[in-house]
């Protein structure tokens, strides 16, 4: 890792896929840009045999129940460890601080930075090294991509980020859900591209899994969630077809922004971190092109970007 990323500051909030930012500085409508500054599945599980009652009656225990299963089977849950459904990894991101008393918690930098500000948010103080009361383990990172192991979990109260690791689940640390004081939260937006359906989970020590589910309430989820959630999770021939896809657009990303000039630093299959000489500029080109990208307040020379869809790689390659 180059030296300029080798601490982030305190906590900037900034995100990929404000495209309104990019709307107004270089002109156009939404329709008209390719957002690659985010790392979103660019082509969704398709959402269908949605039903008049998902969207207007009250979400249903059966149909919550459903979802839950469904979860355990694709990811391989433990019987020990509990399972919550929630509106959106976000949402869980933002309570996990409260599921203790406010001390030290470790996160390692450059990471995804909500997790920082909502520890701060709650009085905690954040620091990069050991000792502390809790750890955040982002797996993969975002945006480097840095896969940890069993034995990084070293705090009372870890919290494993699992929003981009179903690109690769053989490197899932979900075995560990059984243990004391750990969450694994996963995220449904990402691997199936379905990120306006908020929906996240919660898996893990089932005394901090209550504490989220009684201050969650029993209506969270929308009906619509829970039903596109199920079938999806269901449905693995989509997902092994899904990242076998996946990994060949990655390689062919970077072959691409390789050939531009930029060097391959880490990622996953669904987002690709390169160093460039000079991450305003790659930015700006890009956009002059209605292509949006992501880069970073602690960095000069990062560019992130995600996958374009199969109609878009030609006007990735003339922006570059």
């Amino acid at each position: 890792m180059s030296k300029n990323a080798e601490s982030a500051p305190a906590v900037v909030r900034d995100h990929g896929g404000n495209i309104s930012t990019a709307i107004a500085t270089y002109g156009g409508t939404r329709d008209q840009w390719v957002d690659l500054s985010t790392g979103i599945n660019p082509i969704p599980y398709p959402v269908q045999n949605l039903q008049d009652l998902d969207w207007t009656a009250l979400p249903d225990r059966v149909e919550q129940q459903a979802l839950v299963d469904a979860a355990r089977a694709f990811w391989n849950v433990p019987d020990g460890a509990a399972i919550l459904p929630a509106p959106g990894a976000s949402a869980l991101i933002a309570a996990m601080p409260a599921l203790a008393d406010p001390r030290w918690v470790e996160i390692t930098p450059p990471t995804y930075n909500e997790h920082a500000a909502a520890f701060r948010a709650r009085g905690w103080q954040v620091k990069s090294k050991a000792p502390c009361e809790a750890r955040v383990l982002v797996h993969p990172n975002n945006p480097d991509g840095r896969l940890w192991d069993s034995s990084d979990i070293t705090s009372p109260l870890t919290i494993i980020d699992e929003s981009f690791c179903d690109v690769c689940p053989t490197h899932s640390l979900i075995q560990h859900s059984t243990q004391p004081g750990c969450v694994i939260l996963k995220s449904f937006g990402k691997f199936w591209g379905l990120a306006g359906l908020r929906l996240g989970f919660a898996i893990g020590d089932p005394a901090l899994i209550s504490h989220l589910s009684d201050w969650q309430g029993p209506w969270a989820v929308s009906g619509p969630a829970l039903r596109v959630g199920a079938q999806a999770l269901q449905d693995h021939a989509w997902a092994n077809a899904t990242r076998a896809r996946l990994a060949a657009d990655a390689q062919r990303l970077d072959a691409l922004v390789i050939a531009k000039g930029g060097t391959y630093v880490g990622g996953t299959d669904l987002f690709r971190l390169y160093e460039v000489d000079g991450c305003a500029a790659w930015q700006d080109r890009l956009a002059r092109g209605q292509i949006w990208s992501r880069i970073f307040p602690y960095s000069k020379t990062y560019i992130r970007l995600g996958l374009p869809a199969a109609g878009d790689w030609d006007r990735l390659e003339a922006a570059l």
